[in-house]
């Protein structure tokens, strides 16, 4: 059997996929097929192996232009065939010309536009000439546009899909070419290691943070770290929004790589900026021995927010007396993390967290809901469990059998209760 015959019968799926659970079944089929490619590229011939995942990756993409993907399952292992693919195009060394016309017509003649091919992974197959074969198809495509409508334009052309269907696609389709046109000229910008080129298509004009934080990415990946960390201050430094606080990730994320001696500082920046138990999580951990220092601010800091100050307490610093004492004191609403706090300081005093415990248990009785009785009947067990033996064991059995008569007429809640192994 050769690999093909193998391979392909698992990505070639006539059947239908818009319910989740043959979506799934497929995805992992295709993931199968990504692996047995990935175990041949190590003993078969690249060249042979290539036209196989080749093929594989057209009838994926066929497959999930049917599927309910919403796991993400199906998308995942494209994406893997994708990445073998480039390797196996460097190993396998095609005709430069065949692999351009591939490239070209995987991201403009497919009806499948989900997933970006990256001409940086491809530039050691392609060679001099055919990346400059490639940059020609582009300019090429370019060239057959017509003029970029302003936001006005485009906002007037969407609603008249009905009117006018034709000018509609046409111009749903040239969209989607600039898209594909600009993060070409982006990754080839990278290609030729252009910082100028770099900045001009990742910056663009500039008004979002998250093109500032696309723009160091790229520098970084050149090796230009000093620009790298100064484009990443930048785009901290853009707005308070969430695009910014991901750009201060990773701009600490360089500094503690490139500059460790300025991670501190720029740590505790962050923090003041958007004081919440993650931030206060990085400063802590990039203090050290200094943490001491900083202690005092940042609990006190914290604390006009009860969920980051408990948060912090449990998960930055591991201490659940503290988180516990925490959210008496802050007076914590948060059923999930006050689930957390519990289920962590029950090791300390098992028999405090009883209280608490039965509230939660109420509050998952307040509706009607299937999940919502398997919840009240664990947590119930639990504290039969932790009371056991003790003079709240009582107490315990008598709350359940209160729960059982105000809920009686629920015989769904009373069977949860039943296979919880509930009196």
């Amino acid at each position: 059997m050769t690999l093909a015959d193998t391979v392909l019968p698992l990505v070639r799926n006539r059947s239908a996929l818009h319910r989740w659970s043959a979506a799934n079944s497929y995805g992992y089929d295709v993931h199968e097929a990504a692996r047995l490619l990935r175990e041949a590229a190590a003993t078969e011939p690249a060249g042979e192996v290539l036209a196989v995942t080749q093929k594989a990756i057209a009838s994926a993409c066929k497959g999930i232009m049917r599927a309910d993907d919403s796991s993400g399952i199906i998308g995942g292992a494209i994406r893997d065939l994708l990445a073998l693919h480039a390797e196996l195009a460097r190993t396998a060394s095609p005709p430069w010309r065949k692999l351009v016309d591939w490239l070209i017509r995987f991201q403009f003649a497919n009806d499948c536009d989900f997933f970006e091919i990256d001409p940086v992974a491809y530039g050691p197959a392609l060679g001099e000439q055919g990346l400059a074969a490639y940059r020609a198809k582009l300019d090429e495509i370019r060239a057959g546009l017509g003029p970029e409508p302003t936001p006005e334009e485009e906002r007037a052309l969407w609603g008249t899909s009905g009117a006018d269907h034709v000018a509609w696609e046409r111009a749903a389709e040239e969209r989607h070419q600039r898209f594909v046109l600009g993060w070409n000229d982006r990754r080839l910008a990278v290609s030729d290691r252009d910082v100028e080129a770099i900045i001009a298509t990742h910056a663009r004009d500039r008004r979002v943070a998250a093109w500032f934080e696309d723009t160091a990415e790229a520098l970084a990946e050149i090796g230009q770290i000093d620009l790298a960390i100064d484009w990443a201050r930048q785009a901290t430094y853009f707005g308070l929004g969430h695009q910014s606080v991901k750009a201060a990730g990773y701009w600490c994320a360089l500094l503690a790589e490139h500059r460790p001696d300025e991670e501190l500082p720029a740590r505790l920046e962050v923090f003041r900026r958007w004081p919440t138990s993650t931030h206060a999580g990085g400063l802590r951990r990039a203090s050290g021995a200094e943490w001491p220092d900083y202690r005092e601010e940042v609990m006190a800091t914290l604390e006009r927010s009860p969920r980051e100050a408990v948060s912090f307490a449990l998960h930055g610093l591991d201490d659940a007396a503290l988180a516990w004492r925490l959210a008496h004191e802050l007076d914590l609403d948060e059923v999930g993390l006050w689930g957390e706090v519990v289920t962590r300081y029950e090791k300390v005093d098992p028999l405090a967290v009883l209280p608490i415990h039965a509230d939660l248990a109420r509050g998952d009785l307040e509706r009607a809901d299937a999940r919502a009785y398997k919840s009240a009947a664990r947590r119930l067990a639990r504290m039969r469990k932790l009371a056991a033996g003790s003079a709240q064991a009582e107490d315990v059995d008598e709350l359940v059998a209160e729960l059982r008569e105000t809920h009686r007429r629920r015989p769904r809640l009373q069977q949860e209760f039943t296979r919880a192994g509930l009196p």
